[in-house]
């Protein structure tokens, strides 16, 4: 039989081919080459502690002998697992990611989650749930799912609806079509997401003598598709056409690396730019066309500019809920839509002209068709007026003076101030997104992370950890509310056991603030959404306080905590904690009722068409009155 050394075959467990397979897997894109996975997150149990995780085992010990590695991480969840992967691929603007592996039954479910996560944001993640027997022979084996109807249904077939990619691996020979079909959407700008391959437990460790050339390195161009000259004729029409265009640029103008193209063509067109969570940063703030957020958590100048919009050219942009307030933002009754997206399903959306490109490509291209042509005067004066008028909204909310605990916003305008411009912000949940987006003065592509398409609270720990792997030279900073922080708070023994040196800003408001506001405007009373103890069998009231020291709980993970109580403290705490070099926590509290970012935009909660409470009375009029704009884009 032939083996490694004449170059013919080699005998390997089906998890040591995937990890060597694994390891000889690169991108490259615009002639920069690096490793497609960069390592490896894994919790071991039955399924795969004798897998993957022996593969991994080898691999380690073979680290000594030169021999290609997968670095190895230990997490703590295996959700907080795939989150930090999904933000390690949104900092490298989804050129690398992380596998994540874990064992049969729970600990596979509980990376379903960050599969939705991955997914909805379009960023890849590789996931290796592990399976029951493929033999059967041991049936029902522990923690397996029975399902009357088939043999073949197990929990991981939950996967299914929140993966671009899903196979199962029954024998050796199937992973060879599998891991390549699974690299191809991982590097696939349009398709990318979560990629899942479900691997029995008996197949991980079945021999098999595999061709040494699936091994070689491979090189897995990701593609920069040019748009046709067509589209772009038909979209420079458009823009040429309208009195009033707006770019809405989304997180596909940072994956491609479009930044600069997108300054180049604002700045000769005059054409203003509001930005998504995920697009924030791609111009710069103070750039002349930077009208800051739009949507249901934009601010003023965006918003103002979006209501009157006759062309609206998103980029890159999925249109959430929150970018168009549900359908309302558009007021402009012969508003248009020209989208450049690299996914057609996304680049179809409200009608809209479609220039399937990538959006550097595209950008360059339009700019160049649109020589010459650019905004009238009086349109530029607005934008000018419309950016001034809004700074010093924002300079308000940042400097507050609010007491006698600091609203939230002028935590945020500390960090904005002391944040370089290479930093990181991190944050995904609450009310926090929608202040950040309104607020935040962004100057580079790479200071704002913020996950909002999914907004999965908790997220905030173990992405820290992503993104500090994917730039180590930078400050990550991430901001975390005392209700996502009670989710996953579980990375920060990963952060702390890897040397991670992050920091943590812990915002104590002793409940949810967004979902609290929310409620009350909904008339709900923000039932059920503040941390108290229960009086008398009911939560109405403001009753005592429930005993949580957030901050103690930080340090025994090993963090370095700092408590203060004002915005000066808090200032000279994030000096110390950037200084330092081990993983710190800043905790501060500041007012659960705000006051928050003046709203000049909606976002649609259904409000209960009856109720015996005259607070939600008054709110379905309100909902009834707010919704009237609300129209599809035809």
């Amino acid at each position: 039989m032939s083996n490694e050394a004449h170059g013919a075959t080699v005998r390997l467990t089906v998890a040591q081919a995937t990890i060597r397979f694994l390891s000889n897997q690169y991108s490259e894109r615009d002639g920069a080459e690096q490793r497609l996975i960069a390592g490896a997150f894994g919790i071991f149990g039955h399924g795969n502690v004798a897998g993957i995780g022996q593969a991994l085992l080898q691999n380690e010990v073979a680290r000594a002998d030169g021999e290609q590695e997968m670095p190895f991480i230990m997490p703590r969840n295996e959700q907080g697992a795939v989150h930090a992967a999904a933000a390690f691929a949104k900092t490298t603007n989804r050129l690398q990611t992380y596998m994540c592996t874990a064992s049969i039954g729970p600990g596979s479910l509980n990376m379903v989650t960050g599969a939705a996560l991955a997914t909805t944001n379009r960023l890849p993640v590789l996931l290796f749930p592990s399976d029951q027997f493929a033999t059967r022979v041991p049936d029902p084996v522990l923690q397996q799912l029975e399902d009357p109807t088939s043999l073949d249904v197990s929990v991981n077939d939950a996967f299914r609806p929140v993966s671009r990619f899903f196979d199962r691996v029954n024998r050796p020979e199937q992973l060879i079509p599998s891991l390549l079909a699974a690299m191809r959407v991982l590097t696939d700008p349009a398709e990318t997401g979560a990629v899942t391959i479900a691997m029995p437990q008996d197949v991980q460790a079945e021999a098999f003598d595999w061709p040494v050339e699936f091994f070689r390195k491979r090189v897995w161009h990701v593609r920069r598709p040019p748009a046709e000259p067509a589209a772009l004729e038909r979209a420079a029409a458009l823009i040429r056409a309208a009195e009033r265009p707006l770019v809405v640029s989304g997180g596909g103008t940072i994956y491609s690396g479009a930044s600069e193209e997108l300054r180049a063509f604002a700045s000769a067109t005059g054409i203003p730019v509001a930005d998504t969570q995920a697009g924030k940063g791609a111009i710069n703030h103070d750039h002349p066309c930077s009208v800051g957020g739009v949507g249901s958590t934009g601010g003023d100048s965006g918003n103002h500019l979006a209501d009157k919009a006759d062309l609206v050219i998103g980029i890159g942009t999925r249109y959430s809920d929150f970018t168009t307030a549900s359908k309302t933002q558009f007021k402009n009754p012969g508003v248009k839509f020209v989208n450049i997206n690299i996914t057609p399903f996304d680049a179809a959306k409200q009608s809209a002209e479609m220039v399937v490109a990538d959006a550097r490509e595209a950008l360059r291209a339009l700019t160049g068709e649109l020589a010459g042509h650019r905004v009238d005067q009086a349109y530029t004066d607005e934008i000018a007026a419309e950016r001034e008028a809004w700074a010093a909204r924002v300079d308000h909310c940042y400097h507050l003076g609010h007491g006698p605990l600091p609203a939230q916003t002028e935590v945020f305008g500390a960090l904005n101030e002391l944040l370089g411009d290479e930093d990181v912000v991190v944050n995904a949940a609450g009310s926090m997104p929608g202040d950040l987006q309104a607020l935040w003065r962004a100057k580079t592509p790479v200071q704002y992370h913020v996950e909002y398409a999914f907004s999965c609270m908790g997220y905030e720990v173990p992405a820290a950890l992503g993104v500090k792997l994917a730039r180590p030279q930078s400050e990550v900073v991430s901001i975390v509310g005392d209700g996502a922080y009670q989710m996953l708070p579980m990375e920060l023994a990963t952060v702390v056991q890897e040397g991670v040196k992050v920091i943590y800003v812990l915002l104590q408001n002793y409940g949810f603030a967004s979902i609290g506001s929310l409620s009350e405007s909904r008339g709900s009373q923000r039932f059920g959404t503040k941390y108290r103890k229960r009086a008398g069998g009911s939560h109405l009231g403001d009753e005592e306080l429930i005993g949580v020291d957030i901050a103690a709980n930080a340090a025994s993970w090993g963090l370095e905590v700092i408590k203060v109580s004002s915005i000066d403290e808090f200032k000279d705490a994030y000096r110390a904690a950037a200084a330092s070099d081990v993983a710190t926590m800043i905790h501060i509290e500041t007012d659960l009722y705000g006051p928050n970012p003046p709203g000049s935009s909606w976002w649609d909660v259904p409000v209960s068409q009856v109720s015996a409470l005259e607070s939600t009375q008054r709110a379905y009029e309100e909902y009834q009155r707010d919704r009237e704009p609300q129209r599809h884009y035809l």
